[in-house]
């Protein structure tokens, strides 16, 4: 039975608040991207999402919370994790802080820290004011496949596998928030990038903020032998947000290399191409923004991609991005989209 998708009204919302407080899996909107949402003090509830999502338990899940008092149920609020919660929550940060006992293994991968966020969505917030939990929430999606930012792509790519889907529109960020280490107040780390940037959180804190590039096998480095070692916060992989369809980047895209590509392969632009002939192929030529605008790009990009996956070409194409720091977390999500082997 494919799965149902609810508006958000105060009856489908308690009666979703009831299924999560039973151990149910319920996909949420956010303003990042769709989660998949359990009780996160529910071990068996936990473990019901790694299943579904084909999840490594190597991959620690996010803990979403309605408040600053309900995160520090979860874990240790540090001043440096109370001062970027009062700047940037709720919003797309995630904080990476030492856990309380009360966390359950499952949702840590067995590491001593749990990654924390206060959405703004107002239908998640609604959620957890409602059912009253804590919700571990990881994208509503296959483990590595590209995310979902509508209940649409929910239903597409897991409504085989879950019963319930929350509708609250299209995501208005597009892409994961942005992970921040705190374990060392005094060493803050992004692990990945988003909306949010360094230099943001760098102002906050009033110290140096290093960002950590992805690793190429994560669950690897750093075991001892014989063993397999958890990532501190999800979505630090070398390949991830990944079509079933070769991406591949090209420095630049004429229009007659786009005619005489053939219909087997298809192109991404970040901006309307001027060239238009271009216009008249069809669903094969996208773009992430009409003006190339940088937000909207973020916005569009896993729908976009979706939508060329979806089309049966042999390859995708992306036009290389601007060298902008504005494009940052666009062009990480490309990089992991497009990096080999897996």
């Amino acid at each position: 039975m494919m799965a149902r998708i609810y508006q958000p009204t105060t009856t489908t919302i308690r009666r979703l608040a009831t299924v999560l407080k039973r151990g149910g899996l319920v996909a949420v909107p956010s303003e990042t991207v769709y989660g998949l949402a359990a009780h996160a003090l529910d071990a068996a509830a936990c473990q019901k999402i790694f299943e579904v999502k084909g999840r490594p338990p190597t991959d620690p899940l996010i803990v979403h919370v309605h408040s600053l008092a309900a995160a520090a149920v979860v874990a240790e609020l540090t001043p440096a994790a109370r001062a970027l919660g009062r700047a940037f929550w709720p919003g797309p940060l995630t904080l990476v802080l030492k856990k309380k006992p009360v966390v359950p293994e499952v949702v840590t991968s067995g590491l001593d820290s749990v990654a924390v966020r206060i959405p703004q969505h107002r239908v998640f917030r609604d959620l957890l004011r409602t059912s009253g939990l804590p919700l571990a929430a990881p994208s509503a999606n296959p483990f590595g496949y590209v995310s979902p930012t509508t209940a649409g792509h929910v239903q597409d790519s897991l409504g085989e596998r879950i019963e319930h889907i929350l509708d609250g529109g299209a995501c208005a960020v597009g892409v994961e928030s942005t992970i921040v280490d705190l374990r060392n107040p005094a060493k803050p780390t992004v692990l990945r990038p988003g909306k949010i940037t360094a230099e943001e959180i760098a102002a906050v804190l009033g110290v140096p903020v290093t960002v950590r590039r992805a690793r190429a096998h994560p669950g690897k480095v750093g075991a001892k032998k014989g063993r397999t070692a958890a990532q501190r916060a999800p979505g630090m992989m070398e390949r991830h947000y990944s079509p079933n369809t070769r991406l591949r980047w090209v420095k630049s895209i004429a229009g007659d290399e786009v005619l005489s590509s053939g219909r087997r392969v298809a192109f991404l632009f970040l901006a309307r191409p001027a060239d238009p002939r271009l216009a008249a192929l069809g669903g094969r030529v996208q773009w992430l923004s009409a003006a190339g605008d940088p937000e909207e790009a973020a916005r569009s990009l896993f729908s976009r991609l979706r939508a060329l996956d979806q089309g049966g070409y042999r390859e995708i194409r992306v036009q290389r991005l601007p060298d902008d720091p504005a494009f940052a977390v666009v062009a990480d999500r490309l990089n992991r989209a497009a990096a080999r082997g897996r």
